[in-house]
């Protein structure tokens, strides 16, 4: 793999990791038209995706850092905040549950999927009315995430590994449609992200075998181009889902989608 491939599987790694047009589905689509690089290792994509945890870590440092405190003894006065910090992590936890337990039952289904790029043409086609229809939602209430909306958020997360489907549009649509303010949903959608992210990390690490003799800066390569993108589609993602734009990553999946079937890839 040369340090080019390895660029572009990096910066198509983190910009669809987290902005809503499936990073999965991309991947399959690059590999197919790259040709060269089908087969980058698993090595490789256990990197790209340890550079995108590396780009929500930093990203979310200061939430992460709350929800922590949240569980220590301290002598802060702010009882409300660490209440709200503590019930927010619990729906972390609750709604990840239901994300392991359908990767895990649905495994060999879904891995089964990414050789298809018509499968993925198709879902971009569903993350695409998503994301249109959870643009239109009006939402006036203040609602915070629930034990119910955690674990139906926790349950698109888990379809979400289909390739084609957005992780984070399918979250964030979800979490606008139970009425959750899109800035609420946003950051309960990515920090649903790090344990899915590290469970992916560590379930596909498990598959690596003895490296022989590689060259290692195509991989540095991949990971800081990941985590780097990762950090900026984040951050673009915060400022579309505040103003209520994702109605056109809504067109972008559709123009993708149907130009794949077109095209018949």
């Amino acid at each position: 793999m040369s340090i080019v491939d390895a660029l572009i599987m990096g910066l198509v790694q983190g910009l669809t990791e987290f902005l809503p047009v499936s990073s999965s589905g991309h991947l399959v689509i690059a590999k197919h038209l790259l040709g060269g690089v089908k087969e980058t290792g698993i090595l490789f994509e256990v990197l790209l995706h340890f550079g995108t945890l590396l780009a929500v870590l930093f990203y979310f440092r200061q939430d992460i850092l709350s929800l922590l405190r949240a569980f220590l003894p301290s002598s802060d006065t702010n009882d409300e905040a660490k209440a709200g910090s503590r019930k927010l992590a619990y729906m972390v936890i609750v709604g990840t549950i239901p994300t392991v337990v359908i990767a895990l039952l649905f495994k060999d289904l879904f891995e089964s999927l990414f050789t298809s790029v018509r499968i993925v043409s198709i879902m971009l086609l569903i993350t695409g009315l998503l994301l249109f229809l959870s643009d239109n939602m009006k939402i006036t209430s203040g609602k915070k995430v629930g034990i119910k909306d955690a674990i139906i958020i926790g349950i698109v997360q888990g379809l979400a590994i289909i390739p084609g489907i957005s992780r984070s549009g399918s979250t964030i649509a979800t979490g606008l449609f139970r009425g959750i303010k899109g800035e609420d949903a946003a950051t309960f959608s990515f920090l649903l992200a790090i344990p899915a992210i590290l469970g992916a990390v560590v379930l596909h690490a498990k598959d690596i075998s003895v490296m022989e003799s590689v060259d290692l800066l195509p991989y540095f390569v991949g990971v800081v181009t990941a985590a780097i993108s990762g950090f900026l589609s984040i951050k673009l993602l915060m400022k579309v889902v505040a103003g209520r734009n994702l109605k056109f990553f809504a067109f972008y999946c559709w123009i993708v989608g149907l130009s794949c079937l077109t095209l018949n890839l």
